[in-house]
């Protein structure tokens, strides 16, 4: 059964910095596509950044040039590095992934992991 386990949320400060981590396990072929989505209360689930099994990635306009994604494929883990954090980016971080099974191909989502950002 698939598993997609987050680390790295937390409190921080405006400027500062933080390391989300996403690790996938569970009878796993492949996973052509990875990703972070956020959701802020109030507001609806957004995707943050995406990179697929080639290292090609996309991001969303409020966190480019501030946010790093980045992926392990031996490990099946996909990181999202953030920098110069601000206070909107207050929200629940959930790691989303397209993963191929014996079953087959759909998305997998993580429990998600809180990032508050103080002013």
């Amino acid at each position: 059964q698939v598993q997609l386990v987050e680390s790295g949320g937390g409190l921080v400060q405006a400027g500062g910095s933080l390391r989300l981590s996403c690790a996938a396990s569970g009878g796993i072929f492949s996973i052509p596509v990875m990703g972070w989505y956020r959701q802020a209360p109030g507001k609806q689930r957004e995707l943050v950044a995406g990179i697929n099994s080639g290292g090609s990635t996309n991001y969303a306009d409020s966190v480019k040039g501030r946010f790093t994604i980045s992926r392990d494929n031996a490990k099946n883990t996909v990181y999202l590095q953030m920098n110069s954090l601000e206070p909107e980016d207050t929200a629940v971080y959930y790691c989303n992934a397209n993963i191929l099974t014996i079953s087959p191909i759909r998305d997998y989502w993580g429990q998600g992991t809180q990032v508050t950002v103080s002013s």
